[in-house]
């Protein structure tokens, strides 16, 4: 009888002790996908501000941004070519957050989407990859496209199919 108390008694601390580990990963993720929020957050209020710095810090080195249009994939290096005349200008873009999915990896990793307002774009979705470099989670690939109600999609398809078919024919 001894023996079958001590045989509950360890499963019951094992039963304890995986309860709390289960609890202690899940808030670890939760506070890492926060922090990814705040860093998604903050470079979506960097291009809205005009803060170059501030924009382009909170992406890795080798980061890609790959746009809304079919020749947009740019190095970081390209992208910031082509994006800081209009962070010179002081006005950059404004995408606003209405939605968005983190999904944490343990290895350093997450991946999110997004669906975003913007004054010049309408409805847009983003996403990417996030990389923790230095206590700080910076995007490592991001991708925008617009986003086309589905009952749009022929109006769509049919004032942009010149421009599809002339892209297509370029080498």
């Amino acid at each position: 009888m001894n023996a079958l108390l001590k045989h509950l008694n360890l499963l019951n601390l094992k039963f304890k002790l995986i309860t709390i580990l289960v609890f202690v990963v899940n808030l670890s993720f939760a506070q890492e996908q926060e922090e990814i929020n705040q860093s998604l957050n903050q470079w979506h209020k960097a291009a809205a501000n005009a803060n170059a710095e501030k924009y382009f810090d909170l992406m890795t080195e080798d980061a890609v941004f790959v746009g809304s249009d079919a020749d947009e994939v740019w190095s970081l290096k390209n992208f910031k070519a082509f994006a800081m005349p209009y962070f010179n200008n002081g006005k950059a873009w404004t995408f606003t957050p209405v939605s968005r999915n983190i999904y944490v990896n343990a290895n350093n990793i997450a991946w999110f989407d997004e669906v975003l307002t913007s004054t010049h774009m309408g409805l847009c979705r983003g996403s990417g990859i996030v990389e923790l470099v230095d206590h700080q989670w910076k995007i490592k690939h991001y991708v925008l496209s617009i986003l086309v109600p589905n009952e749009l999609v022929d109006q769509v398809n049919d004032k942009k199919k010149q421009h599809d078919t002339e892209y297509i024919k370029t080498p």
